[in-house]
């Protein structure tokens, strides 16, 4: 496997380094620092790829290290890119929205090696369906903070699993990182053995 200086995760996501950290990848975490709102007529995949390409390459031009991986994460319904909400009443509506809903989650990654200047991205999509929410249970659960940094307003992984009535794809995805599909993409680049 390659050195743990060699792989930075250019992420500001807890969930993202969770993942990475849980799969046995060694790597440095160097948090990405750009601009996230979508260009006019940008597709959600579009959106997804172009954010996780550019977070890789604007750490990778301040940081050391070869491998550089950059994801992002959207929820999309009916075609509305739902990215993280800005505030409680975001949240709130966004949440509303989802409910009884199917939806899609998003998520564009890229692995530039510097080395070489290869950068190559993929994107994976997950359906999810949403029970149908009470108005106090999801102003309990934006109460309880945990919406605020979440593409969508929700984690699947804490306290809004009882919200998912089933989902039909890659479940680190709806996390922020499709782990599968990231090692095969390493491993195309032999980044893994």
């Amino acid at each position: 496997m390659t050195n743990s200086r060699e792989i930075v995760l250019a992420s500001a996501s807890p969930r993202r380094t969770e993942l990475m950290a849980l799969a046995g990848i060694e790597f440095t975490v160097v948090p990405a620092d750009i601009p996230e709102d979508a260009l006019p007529g940008e597709l959600p995949v579009e959106h997804v790829m172009r954010l996780s390409r550019e977070k890789a390459q604007a750490v990778a031009a301040k940081s050391s290290g070869r491998f550089f991986i950059g994801a992002d994460t959207v929820v999309v319904l009916n075609g509305e890119i739902m990215g993280k909400p800005i505030d409680e009443a975001e949240a709130y509506t966004m949440l509303s929205k989802l409910s009884g809903c199917t939806h899609d989650v998003i998520t564009g990654f890229t692995v530039f090696d510097q080395e070489s200047g290869v950068c190559l991205s993929r994107s994976v999509q997950t359906e999810v369906i949403f029970r149908t929410l009470g108005e106090q249970e999801i102003r309990s659960y934006i109460a309880s903070g945990c919406p605020m940094d979440k593409a969508g307003a929700y984690a699947i992984q804490g306290g809004a699993a009882h919200f998912v009535r089933s989902i039909c794809g890659s479940y680190t995805n709806v996390i922020g990182l499709p782990l599968a599909e990231l090692f095969e993409l390493m491993q195309t680049m032999q980044i893994l053995s």
